[in-house]
């Protein structure tokens, strides 16, 4: 989809703020409320917007500790990948999963209340997941910058 200056003006306004009402979003945009929604629900149809989203500070609520954990796999299994995913999905404290192409097949970011209880996760959830074959850990100290904004 070719995005015009209206809907990156729409997007930028979303993107600061998306609880926003669409009255509101219409009224920074320039726009009335229905030619917003038009503009929103046909970003929506081609997969330019994919919904608005709630974003909880999980360190609020009592989670300190954020480890990044870098996977190799072993291949010789044709279902490694499928099975070791499957597996990784079921852990509730895995809070994102990425596969790659290069030496690291597999990152999951994983959290925490305390280092204690990352240890108890490690120990009876990470390390009995299926195909691996190396694993390398980085714990968070601090997020420098962290935004799903675009340059719009």
């Amino acid at each position: 989809m070719q995005l015009d200056d209206v809907d990156r003006r729409i997007l930028r306004h979303l993107m600061a703020d998306p609880a926003q009402s669409n009255a509101d979003l219409a009224e920074r945009a320039g726009l009335t409320t229905a030619t917003c929604w038009r503009r929103i629900e046909k970003m929506q149809a081609e997969g330019v917007l994919q919904g608005r989203q709630a974003i909880i500070n999980w360190r609020a609520l009592g989670w300190e500790v954020e480890v990044s954990l870098r996977f190799t796999l072993d291949k010789t299994n044709p279902r490694a990948f499928d099975q070791f995913l499957e597996a990784a999905r079921k852990v509730p404290e895995v809070i994102e999963i990425q596969t790659f192409l290069g030496q690291t097949d597999v990152r999951l970011n994983v959290i925490a209340r305390d280092m204690a209880h990352y240890q108890q996760i490690y120990r009876s959830q990470i390390l009995s997941l299926p195909h691996i074959q190396e694993t390398d850990a980085l714990m968070l100290i601090s997020k420098v910058k962290d935004s799903t904004e675009l340059p719009l």
